[in-house]
């Protein structure tokens, strides 16, 4: 994701040919067996000991991913075709000695997950993403890069890609970072386009489908996609100048593939495991819309602490509730817009976000900028050891969302004529179209310019610096929306699932309520509840429910193979709803109705 200029995109031919560059070839002969043969050749090299290393993380994911763990059959020649000396400093890394400049480092990797992070080879496709499937060598970072898809005899395969295509049938990219940001799908897709035009400038938006759905249903996701790229447009004013003219969305909805969005510079990977058909279809677009505002929000108005990406280790970032957050609360929004969700299904699809954010006891601990920081562990992290999350993460995604609800309303109202919307495109204008890299502290002085410098600071100082919480039933009643608690109920902040027949805290009680007050942990075995048995852990539950907050339970449970008892309190359990002044029998004055018109109407 390396900011570029289009000199040299536009160079990027001539410069594989005038200097040494870095050339792959990749072939599927076992791919019923999930692999692929990989070749990189490596020349004009020094004569010295070449670090040959594969990516320890991937553009888009935050965590450690070690995709070294599937690379086999290693073995490197140089140019006369003589074997080389190969050794292992560490688990990622071979180093190749005694090379005459040219090192040709051959190897086979396995791959079976279709998702924006990994890579997939079967007999129907080869899912690539560029860390999970190619090695890199240290050094030769702003080399040109070439590909060739070796494509199988009679699978009537395609290459669906960002990269840009040479009469010769390779692929190239002006440099590492560049190739490792640019996924393929090579399968027998269908492909789909049209053309948007901003700034007197026209792009081609084209929509690549591996999918086994009805033709019915890919013309309603591709109507769908024009929707939401009209909407997203309008919101920044155009679209990026995406590079060679072109930006693909590289959809795969086939049932071996694992539910995901990545993004990534003029391309998207939107995957999911179900038929593109029905239900499905409104789900599939929910990533479509979050992964092509992207193409403006993380890839160009793009985090300091972000760039450039290394391969090599976790990628921290403390602009995440920005970069992600501000991209999921403009994901359902941009639905609404489009029309392809009514205002009803937007508006009564938010007190669950909210609810979220505003008890969860996490805030205690870390901000939104802390929250962020956590996504080398969350963000498809994997350990086998558990975690107390529960009790300390919100993911940045939500914290983000609901900030970004915050400063909209509140542009809204306490602003009058401004809007998420103008500052995003304020933004865009000051680092994203100028590709200049930003930290928490420039987005502030950024809002300072556009709204005022005293609104900034209260907003960053008790929201981003500190965990406090804006008023949101304040603020969704300036546009004649509730949200409110419809009736009391309790909660002791535990759940509980069955096992091995007995009834047990499922997860680690939420910490400061009355179960952890109480004593109670996961794993303990709820045995009676005021001295009654119950026969599912939804009646329990239901129990809890009915009873009003402050009422005092007995719980007695077994621990570790000794019975227990202890005294809780229930309190409410927090959980409220949002609803349209006018579905619960509420006026609404016109002034409001105006505002939320602009806030909600198609652009």
């Amino acid at each position: 994701m390396r900011f570029l200029s289009v000199l040299v995109l536009l160079l990027a031919g001539f410069l594989l040919h005038a200097q040494p560059s870095t050339k792959y070839e990749i072939s599927f002969e076992n791919a019923v067996h999930h692999q692929a043969n990989v070749k990189a050749t490596f020349s004009d090299l020094p004569l010295e000991v070449l670090e040959v290393r594969m990516s320890r993380s991937s553009p888009g994911r935050y965590a450690i991913h070690e995709f070294a763990k599937n690379v086999f059959n290693v073995k490197a020649v140089d140019s006369k075709g003589n074997t080389l000396t190969i050794t292992r400093p560490d688990p990622y890394q071979w180093n190749v000695a005694g090379h005459d400049g040219t090192v040709i480092f051959t190897y086979t990797v396995f791959g079976d997950r279709g998702d924006g992070t990994y890579m997939q080879v079967d007999e129907t496709h080869a899912h690539l993403n560029m860390p999970a499937t190619f090695v890199f060598a240290r050094g030769l970072d702003y080399r040109p890069v070439s590909v060739n898809y070796k494509i199988p005899v009679g699978s009537n395969w395609k290459v669906a890609t960002q990269l840009k295509p040479m009469n010769d049938g390779t692929f190239i990219a002006p440099d590492l970072q560049y190739f490792m940001d640019s996924p393929a799908e090579i399968s027998n897709f269908d492909l789909h386009s049209f053309d948007v035009t901003a700034n007197g400038n026209k792009y081609t938006i084209r929509v690549a489908l591996h999918h086994t759905g009805t033709k019915e249903a890919v013309d309603q996701y591709v109507a769908g996609v024009k929707k939401i790229v009209a909407q997203e447009m309008a919101v920044f004013g155009e679209v990026p100048d995406f590079d060679y003219g072109t930006y693909t969305f590289l959809g795969c909805y086939m049932p071996q593939a694992s539910g995901d969005g990545m993004e990534h510079r003029n391309s998207t990977y939107v995957v999911g495991s179900r038929t593109l058909q029905g239900p499905a279809v409104l789900g599939a677009l929910g990533t479509v819309s979050h992964e092509f505002f992207h193409c403006w929000n993380v890839e160009r108005i793009r985090p300091a602490s972000l760039e450039p990406f290394n391969f090599e280790e976790a990628n921290m970032s403390g602009e995440l509730w920005i970069a992600e957050g501000f991209t999921n609360y403009y994901t359902s929004l941009m639905l609404c817009r489009a029309g392809l969700i009514t205002r009803k299904e937007y508006i009564e699809g938010l007190h669950g976000v909210v609810d979220f954010v505003n008890g969860s006891p996490a805030r205690s601990f870390f901000n939104p900028i802390e929250m962020s920081y956590q996504a080398p562990f969350a963000d498809a992290a994997t350990s086998i050891d558990p975690n107390y999350r529960s009790n300390t993460f919100i993911s940045y995604y939500l914290y983000g969302q609901v900030l970004g609800l915050a400063l909209d309303l509140q542009l809204r109202n306490e602003k009058g004529s401004l809007s998420l919307d103008d500052f995003m495109k304020f933004a865009w204008n000051r680092f994203g179209k100028t590709e200049l890299p930003y930290n928490v502290r420039d987005m502030q002085t950024a809002l300072s310019e556009y709204a005022s410098p005293a609104f900034a600071s209260q907003f960053f100082n008790q929201y981003v610096f500190q965990s406090k919480m804006p008023d949101y039933e304040k603020l969704l009643a300036s546009m004649g929306i509730t949200y409110a608690q419809p009736q009391p109920t309790s909660s002791i902040g535990a759940n509980f699932e069955s096992s091995e027949g007995s009834i047990v805290i499922s997860g680690y009680t939420t910490l400061g309520g009355p179960a952890y007050n109480a004593g109670l942990e996961r794993g303990d075995q709820v045995t009676t509840v005021d001295n009654q048995t119950f026969a599912s852990p939804q009646d329990v539950t239901g129990y809890i429910k009915k009873l009003a907050p402050g009422t005092h339970i007995k719980v007695a449970f077994m621990r570790h193979g000794s019975p227990r008892t202890t005294d809780v309190t229930t309190v409410a359990d927090g959980a409220r709803q949002t609803a349209m002044f006018e579905d619960v029998g509420r006026s609404v004055d016109k002034s409001v109705l105006t505002r939320r018109d602009a806030w909600l109407n198609a652009k």
